[in-house]
């Protein structure tokens, strides 16, 4: 089975709606609360970060999504609600409480997200009248204004959204994701967060994610590092009604699938506008013995900070390349390696060889540079995104607070 991509994102599947507002988080003009919400309980499935340090909203979140329901999630930006201590428990629970008075729908099915600076206390007093103005407000429409209202750094709106045949019946997957800097998802300040209108039971949804998400936000990186926020979650309402999935086979595959897409589009956004990226890294990992020698490759080499500033520099420098590979835990014969800049081969069985410096130059200055690693030991293979390493990455982080 095959998908199509369409317009909208968040409440592209049926019976899902968002609002949002502007409470003054960020800047005073700026929408920084967003509330996307099913007209229907859904089935629900969240991975999150790993780090050790998780904000509030993360842990809430994360013992609501283990029972398999949810019907909400609200969102702010502009502060993290990270690092402090029982009162984010609180407030995030707040947040939560103030949502579902307004929709009208029990607490425990509501999901909180933030996003911004951490170690800041919420400013609730701001928060709460806001989430009741942006649950007041939702809308079918509302899904691309809820896409802004998640940015931090992000300097345009990610969305995305694909329809599929189900056993006769159209189901519609969408999702909105924000990210720019801190990012280097370890899931099993990146937000991500996704609606379908399939019936699929809380199981075999949260087996889906885990596996779209692995191929896709787990394979990105900007700068190394892993937020203690990071979160993407995912509601099904069942509105579509197809037959109800509840374990393997064609329609979980092509759903699956489906929901791959989706994680992927949004994924590569994110790399692209990371941080003062100038240039989209595509790296790919070809003929690997296994798809995690493939995948610990394919992302060491997209995180590698030499890496990313050749290429912002536009320096065909492969030996950082197969030196990143080198240290990522994969195994590989290093004398087999080809090393390709797009269409550029610049080393052959490990080593050098003489190829065009200006055609290199060329590859290296494109919008998105491909790097291609052949290991020519397997069959595996697997893609990994990043972005280039520029002098306004700094600029960014050293008065992100100011």
């Amino acid at each position: 089975m095959t998908c199509e991509f369409i317009s909208g994102g968040v409440t592209a599947a049926a019976g899902f709606l968002a609002g949002t507002a502007c409470a003054a988080i960020k800047k005073k003009d700026k929408r920084d609360i967003a509330v996307v919400y099913s007209t229907v309980p859904a089935a629900a499935a969240g991975v999150f970060t790993l780090n050790l340090v998780k904000a509030a909203p993360v842990l809430v979140s994360m013992k609501r999504v283990a029972g398999g329901r949810a019907q909400a999630v609200v969102v702010n930006s502009g502060n993290a609600n990270a690092c402090n201590g029982e009162q984010g428990m609180r407030d995030a629970l707040a947040m939560a409480a103030e949502a579902a008075g307004v929709l009208g729908i029990p607490e425990e099915y509501v999901l909180v997200a933030s996003t911004g600076v951490i170690g800041q206390k919420m400013p609730m007093d701001r928060v709460l009248p806001g989430i009741r103005e942006a649950a007041g407000r939702v809308s079918a429409g509302g899904g691309h204004l809820a896409a802004q209202a998640i940015m931090t750094t992000d300097t345009y709106p990610k969305e995305a959204a694909v329809r599929l045949e189900l056993g006769g019946k159209t189901v519609t997957v969408g999702g909105m994701a924000k990210g720019s800097g801190m990012i280097h998802p370890n899931m099993a300040t990146l937000l991500c967060f996704f609606t379908t209108d399939a019936a699929i039971s809380p199981a075999c949804l949260g087996q889906a994610l885990k596996y779209a998400v692995d191929r896709s936000f787990n394979m990105i990186t900007v700068d190394g590092d892993t937020s203690t926020n990071d979160m993407a979650v995912i509601l099904a309402n069942g509105l579509a009604g197809n037959e109800p999935i509840e374990g393997g086979g064609p329609d979980y595959e092509a759903f699956r699938d489906a929901l791959g897409e989706v994680c992927t589009r949004l994924a590569v956004a994110v790399a692209r506008d990371g941080e003062g990226a100038t240039r989209l890294i595509q790296v790919e990992v070809l003929n690997a013995a296994t798809e995690e020698d493939a995948r610990l490759a394919a992302r060491a080499v997209a995180g590698s900070s030499l890496v990313k500033a050749a290429v912002f520099g536009r320096d065909a420098n492969w030996g950082r390349v197969i030196c990143a590979a080198g240290y990522s835990g994969a195994s590989f014969d290093p004398e087999k390696v080809d090393i390709f800049l797009g269409d550029v081969q610049v080393a052959r069985d490990g080593g050098s060889l003489d190829f065009s410096e200006e055609r290199a130059l060329e590859v290296l200055g494109g919008d998105t540079v491909r790097i291609v690693l052949d290991f020519k030991t397997g069959s595996c293979h697997a893609t990994a995104w990043g972005c280039d390493l520029s002098y306004d990455y700094v600029k960014i982080n050293a008065a992100y607070r100011t």
